[in-house]
């Protein structure tokens, strides 16, 4: 499991660096756009959820214009951040919150777009239940997140170290689509793309990992020093099998959307349209 607490604390250390070191972001939030160009949306409320410095947010505002945006972040540094960088006349309201427990009315969104939030969410489940409350009836949430096979070749290493947990467990498509068809959304579309990303040393690839507040946030992480040999033993593997020497990295995609199931019904409770009822004569 993850410690929202210590999530918290590196991206806020990370918001003065973020954008320098947001590439797998950039990646994703142009494949999100790009599956989202199809639809035919008009929405006139967004939320942007995880939403960092704000450039989803920014990116959305240009292709809907009209809309009144909502950033929701846990990091009141990455909120500050993107307040700054908004434009002045832009309908924008920023809000610290946990995407596990929004605090918003029941049908508050016609689209909620989420990049990158679900790898550093405790319980993605919660995340699709709070989606599926605020997402008005045939809205659309769409969203970008990292699958099982992202950063093996990492987690493989450490394990030449300790038997540690080292890197966060990604959800697999079909548990995500299956995660949102609970919670209530309808129809959901995924698909997977791949990301290989090479280093030329060790100190290359922690330095992006630290600026993108992508380090250990695990609850089960050791509390010790790692300690220099131990470090270069887990560096070496990760180097290993390649003449040049580099780190290679491969991340799996996924992205997603699917459409808002409108209001649901309390499973104790069964409730009719009382014009349905015929009269005795």
């Amino acid at each position: 499991m993850l410690r929202q607490r210590d999530i918290q604390r590196r991206f806020d250390r990370a918001a003065p660096h973020f954008d320098g070191a947001d590439f797998v972001h950039t990646v994703t939030r142009d494949g999100l756009f790009g599956r989202l160009e199809p639809l035919l949306l008009q929405p006139e409320t967004v939320l942007d959820l995880g939403s960092a410095t704000g450039a989803t947010g920014r990116m959305l505002r240009q292709r809907f214009r009209r809309a009144h945006f909502v950033s929701l972040d846990l990091s009141h540094v990455m909120l500050g951040t993107a307040r700054r960088n908004k434009r002045w006349f832009s309908r924008s309201t920023f809000v610290q919150a946990d995407a596990r427990q929004l605090p918003f009315a029941d049908e508050s969104f016609d689209m909620v777009v989420s990049n990158q939030l679900l790898p550093w969410t405790p319980d993605p489940q919660a995340v699709f239940e709070q989606v599926s409350r605020v997402l008005k009836k045939d809205g659309v949430f769409a969203f970008a997140t990292l699958g099982p096979d992202s950063l093996r070749e990492l987690a493989q290493a450490w394990a030449a170290v300790d038997d540690r947990a080292h890197v966060n467990p990604f959800p697999d498509m079909h548990d995500i689509g299956d995660g949102l068809v609970r919670a209530g959304l309808r129809d959901p579309v995924l698909d997977v793309d791949r990301l290989q990303v090479s280093y030329a040393t060790p100190d290359r690839l922690f330095a992006d990992l630290t600026r993108a507040g992508a380090r250990n946030a695990l609850a089960g992480r050791g509390r010790g020093l790692l300690g220099r040999r131990r470090f270069q033993i887990m560096t070496d593997a990760l180097a290993s099998g390649r003449a040049d020497g580099k780190i290679v990295l491969d991340l799996e995609l996924v992205y997603g959307h699917c459409w808002g199931g409108g209001p649901r019904n309390d499973p104790m409770n069964y409730k009719i349209d009382a014009d349905r009822i015929p009269l005795r004569s």
